[in-house]
């Protein structure tokens, strides 16, 4: 005798088998787009493709933004803005775009899948050291002494465009033992002790709890970087109250905290 199978046993596979088939940044699977599930009532994921840089200050927000929304669930996939941009344009599903510079930002309105994107922070490098500074490190042209080993960023990524106005507002030539795609790996060589100094955001800086040192430098004031972010025009609804959140005065309590400068 034929039995009607239960609405789950057929949409909880088809869910799987979705989560299955995306792959994100760094090997980690990409998050699902905003989608809709029977189980219990209406249920929403947001997903948000945000800079490397705002790990923290985002994840943060989104715990916010879960417990104002219930039933909606905020998965983040951070990287190098640039790589995030490249894999909107290519199809990967994405709510929200927050980017570490406009050039990048450019890349997904360009392509007509965003609109109006708005400023919501800025930040500025920092001479990151390791904590005990062992290469006595104290200013921008200690980085051009071949004896000091420098990690960058890349230069197609926003914390690399901006060490490279730094270095040439200052008429420097440095030459780094590495180039990393996006500042959270370019800070790792510091904090392990792999490198005597990096140019990264002074964000990350304070993010990392002491682990590293950071030296202002006067050239960092003209390669400041800003941030823009927008929903994605084919995305649900939630994403545009996310980035109403980010520009709320909660959202910019939560970025100054962080060490961002309001735009």
């Amino acid at each position: 005798m034929f039995r009607r199978l239960p609405r789950w046993t057929v949409t909880v596979p088809l869910a799987l088998t979705l989560a299955a088939g995306l792959s994100g940044c760094g090997g980690q699977a990409a998050p699902a787009p905003a989608t809709s599930s029977a189980a219990g009532g209406e249920a929403t994921t947001l997903t948000v493709f945000a800079a490397a840089s705002l790990t923290g200050t985002f994840g943060e927000l989104g715990k916010v933004f879960e417990a104002a929304h219930p039933g909606t669930e905020v998965r983040f996939n951070f990287g190098s803005s640039a790589t995030l941009a490249q894999q909107i344009v290519q199809g990967a599903p994405a709510d929200v775009f927050a980017a570490a510079s406009p050039a990048t930002m450019k890349t997904v309105t360009d392509a007509s899948l965003a609109a109006g994107p708005a400023t919501f922070a800025r930040n500025k490098l920092q001479i990151a050291v390791p904590a005990d500074n062992p290469a006595k490190v104290d200013g921008l042209a200690d980085l051009a002494d071949p004896k000091v080993k420098v990690a960058l960023c890349a230069a197609q990524v926003p914390c690399g465009a901006a060490a490279v106005k730094a270095l040439d507002a200052a008429g420097l030539k440095v030459t780094p033992v590495t180039l990393e795609q996006d500042v959270k790996a370019t800070l790792t060589k510091v904090s392990l002790g792999e490198v005597d100094a990096a140019l990264v955001y002074r964000t990350d800086v304070l993010a990392s709890g002491g682990k590293v040192k950071g030296i202002d430098f006067p050239e960092a004031d003209k390669a400041i970087n800003d941030y823009p972010i927008a929903a994605l025009s084919k995305a649900a609804e939630p994403a545009g109250q996310f980035v109403e959140l980010v520009l709320s005065q909660q959202g910019k309590d939560v970025l100054t905290k962080a060490g961002f400068e309001a735009p």
